[in-house]
């Protein structure tokens, strides 16, 4: 199953179209496509049987992040041991975890703007959670989560090192620097949940790609490690950490400029597709 957020309203993706939930259940669940998050279980019950034959046609212009407002987002770093290795890093052994101030959400398409800086890419897999999960088992982990998307955790460097310790948060809190889309996929449609490519282009040139089954911690894991400290609430977003192939890992570093176009995809879900200006 794919949902998305088309003009600020949940639809289901079918084939080239979509369906309205609100018109299509007759009310029986919101256009907010935030809220459907905290009755996920029934949705997804309601949807596995709606009818999408009167799927219309959309703009992807007009898809806006399929998560535009949760209460709680978790980023974690130095995920994969190559990210971790061109980083200057050793591999950790617990996950590396912050934030990514929600006012930083935007959707699959459009222009960011550049603050001053060195402004770098990450494509990341983003894990959403569908059921409240607390000190949840890894083995029962997946059972939490409602879907994945696609996502960047585009960061702005001189930000980042400015103070001891790194400010992880802020210099990945710009607006339009958290953009995430163009679909939520629910986890049975992947062939193997465990192992998804994942990568971006900047301007027609591959810099980045990899695949899920390379993160040091995986999502089980990570859902598993996070719960065991607090409660991961329906609709709270995991960025899940990037691979080889960043800016600042290059020689020389290479950083966003104006002009610049960055598609960022993940197998399976879509492609994102961004401006600099």
């Amino acid at each position: 199953m794919r949902i998305a957020n088309l003009a600020g309203r949940l639809v289901l993706l079918a084939g080239d179209g979509a369906v309205d939930v609100e018109r299509a259940s007759g009310g029986a669940f919101a256009a907010d496509p935030q809220a459907v998050f905290e009755r996920w279980e029934e949705f997804t019950a309601w949807a596995r049987e709606a009818d999408t034959g009167g799927a219309q046609p959309y703009e992807v212009s007009d898809l806006l992040a399929p998560v535009p407002v949760p209460r709680q987002v978790f980023a974690i770093g130095l995920n994969y041991r190559d990210h971790a290795a061109e980083s200057g890093f050793a591999a950790p052994e617990h996950p590396v975890v912050f934030t990514k101030y929600v006012s930083s959400i935007t959707g699959p398409t459009g222009e960011i703007a550049l603050p001053e800086g060195n402004v770098d890419w990450e494509v990341e897999l983003v894990a959403v959670i569908g059921r409240k999960a607390y000190q949840v088992a890894e083995a029962d982990a997946w059972g939490h989560v409602a879907g994945l998307t696609v996502g960047q955790d585009i960061s702005e460097r001189l930000t980042q090192f400015i103070a001891p310790p790194p400010q992880f948060s802020m210099a990945k809190s710009f607006p339009g620097f958290g953009p995430m889309g163009p679909a939520l996929v629910t986890p049975e449609e992947f062939a193997d949940r465990d192992d998804i490519e994942l990568g971006c282009v900047l301007n027609g040139e591959s810099v980045q790609k990899g695949r899920t089954n390379d993160m040091i911690f995986s999502i089980p894991s990570l859902i598993a490690q996070l719960s065991a400290v607090l409660t991961l609430l329906p609709g709270d977003v995991i960025f899940t950490g990037t691979p080889a192939g960043v800016g600042q890992g290059m020689t020389p570093p290479k950083f966003l400029a104006a002009g610049d176009e960055l598609v960022t995809y993940v197998k399976g879900i879509g492609e994102m597709r961004h401006t600099f200006a």
